[in-house]
């Protein structure tokens, strides 16, 4: 079936393809920061002399509210005296004086020129594509010490222009960087350090149509650069959709999810990036890889769309993408319990998917988490602070829960009204004979609703000397608690070494499986006086890793392998698996021409 041509082979499908205006413009620099997280005109925002933080722009539930609670918890918790101005900003755009000019020779750009593929050799387009989200990348774009950025950016259309740019590279020997959304924490879209040979970034967020739809068999099929909010808002106007909402999803794409066997918040209903998979489409320096017929499944060998999931842009260019959707939910509802203590909502937890009773999302917080969580709440009415002041009262005096160890389970329920009525009677009944207490749909949405936002916060951060970072792991239920404590404990002693006295390590249980779950941390801390920031904080990710695979828990669930975790790589897979893996690396990509040096440091 190539190229996907299903004209005679599918029925009630829209054949003619729907073109999607692009959430990311060819110049994002115009919509997105390019030095930071998300749009330019969202942020955290302190007045010079004003004691009040604001979220500013319109796209958020919090935007242009005062949050009041944000400066005291700074001071208390990070020691910093947020009014007093920032200590660090970084230019308004990248200069030509900071970076090397493009390193390509006039024939080759004559060669890209006659593709007739949009492209640009200018600083800021370069720039903006030479990096992810990773801590390390974010200070040194804000610091121009980038050591290596890309010499041309192009914007391929369709899997057509893909070919054209691969094939060209193959036959130059030019270094091609995919590049989707530009969400990645874990430095897969840096260029490779050293790569003498030009560097083509291709970035793939123009081609983003919805090639068509399936509503019998309830399969979608897209480019792959299509943004996942684009993709959800579109199949939504027809009625259906994937149900796939990673925390990126605003600005991440299709084929980054792919290429990183990305899981989202909802997969308890909807499955992660492998269970949505039905077909894919992956141009190498070989010519284009892709499994024949669209059938659920199939016994004829090894699964090759394994290959393409998380090969993280260094075997080719996924280009095409069809996925599962489903019919847009009846019913959608918010929810949200409180425990005692993290002990007795994992125990909960565990409950709840040993009987398979998981609605669409279910995340645990830890006390450390909760408290960060509540200086985001907005500036309450008189007769919203009494309120709050009441359940205070309540939780703490009736209850008899501990302010200093509570934590809170946020919930979404998706599906038909009655399934719905019969997941909140089940699991708020459960929570209670864990100790639980049911706290509000409310409470529930917000909580839920601030995934998107609390990505903005390290931007701010970045100002006044702090340093932040998430890092994830999935484990087995038995482990859970243990590699919590242990990872806080490890974070809390290299802290003391490193000299660091302020700093946070929280967490929480974001997805659970049969077998295990998954733990979400995020550690900041105030790096004044204390030497290079990056550094520090590697040192101690690098201690919390290592924990973290002692007591049993993987080197990531979602956010993928990259450059960052190479380390651990070989012994997570074996080293044959590392030698099947280059094998495949060496027979579809022979002259390195896709040198991201992912997963493992390429030798060929």
């Amino acid at each position: 079936m190539p190229q996907l041509d299903r004209a005679n082979q599918v029925k009630n499908s829209d054949s003619a393809p729907i073109i999607v205006k692009s959430a990311i413009p060819r110049k994002r620099q115009d919509l997105l920061k390019w030095d930071g997280w998300g749009y330019k005109d969202s942020q955290f925002l302190i007045k010079p002399g004003v004691s009040e933080v604001r979220f500013t722009g319109k796209r958020y539930p919090i935007s242009g509210l005062r949050l009041p609670h944000v400066l005291g918890w700074a001071k208390n918790v990070l020691n910093l005296e947020l009014i007093n101005g920032p200590h660090n900003k970084s230019s308004d755009t990248p200069s030509e004086d900071h970076y090397p000019k493009p390193k390509i020779d006039p024939d080759v750009l004559e060669q890209i020129d006659s593709l007739g593929i949009p492209y640009s050799t200018e600083v800021i387009d370069r720039v903006v594509r030479a990096h992810g989200q990773a801590l390390h990348e974010i200070y040194a774009v804000r610091s121009a010490t980038l050591e290596r950025i890309p010499d041309v950016v192009l914007w391929p259309c369709c899997h057509e222009d893909v070919v054209r740019v691969v094939r060209m590279a193959d036959s130059l020997d030019l270094v091609v960087v995919p590049f989707g959304g530009g969400t990645a924490v874990s430095g897969a879209t840096e260029c490779p350090r050293g790569e003498r040979r030009t560097v083509l970034s291709l970035d793939t967020s123009q081609m983003n149509r919805i090639l068509w739809l399936d509503k019998e068999n309830l399969v979608v099929c897209c480019e792959s650069g299509i943004i996942g909010q684009d993709l959800e808002r579109e199949l939504g106007k027809l009625g259906y959709t994937t149900g796939h909402e990673p925390d990126s999803y605003e600005f991440s794409s299709l084929g980054g999810w792919v290429a990183t066997r990305a899981s989202g918040m909802k997969k308890n209903v909807y499955g992660n990036i492998e269970d949505l998979l039905v077909h894919v489409r992956m141009v190498t320096a070989r010519g284009v890889l892709e499994r024949r017929g669209q059938v659920p499944r199939m016994s004829c060998g090894p699964d090759f769309h394994h290959l393409v999931l998380g090969s993280e842009g260094s075997l080719g260019v996924i280009t095409e993408v069809a996925l599962k959707v489903r019919p847009v939910p009846q019913c959608k509802k918010y929810g949200s319990v409180v425990f005692p203590d993290f002990e007795s909502g994992v125990r909960y937890m565990r409950e709840v998917a040993k009987k398979r009773w998981q609605p669409a999302s279910i995340r645990l917080m830890d006390n450390e988490q909760f408290k960060f969580g509540m200086i985001l709440k907005p500036e309450a009415s008189y007769l919203e602070s009494v309120m709050d002041k009441l359940k205070k009262l309540y939780i703490t005096k009736v209850k008899g829960f501990d302010e200093d160890s509570m934590c809170v389970m946020t919930l979404l329920f998706e599906g038909d009204k009655s399934d719905v009525d019969i997941q909140e009677k089940r699991l708020y009944a459960m929570a209670q004979e864990h100790g639980g207490m049911p706290a509000g749909e409310t409470n529930g949405e917000r909580g839920y609703m601030l995934t998107f936002v609390i990505a903005y916060i390290r931007d701010l951060a970045l100002q006044y000397d702090v340093v932040a970072e998430s890092f994830e792991t999935s484990v087995p239920w038995d482990r859970a608690i243990n590699l919590v404590r242990n990872v806080k404990r490890v974070i809390g002693e290299e802290c003391r070494l490193a000299g660091i006295t302020h700093h946070i390590i929280n967490c929480r249980v974001t997805q659970t499986y049969d077998a295990g779950c998954v733990i979400y941390f995020y550690l900041g801390f105030n790096h004044a006086a204390l030497g290079d920031p990056v550094d520090i904080h590697n040192r101690l990710e690098e201690k919390a890793r290592d924990e973290i695979v002692a007591c049993g828990g993987s080197i990531s669930h979602h956010h993928g392998v990259g450059k960052l975790r190479r380390k651990w790589y070989p012994q997570t897979v074996s080293d044959v698996g590392v030698d099947l893996y280059l094998a495949a690396k060496k027979h579809l990509d022979p002259k390195n021409i896709f040198a991201t040096d992912n997963l493992v440091q390429s030798k060929l």
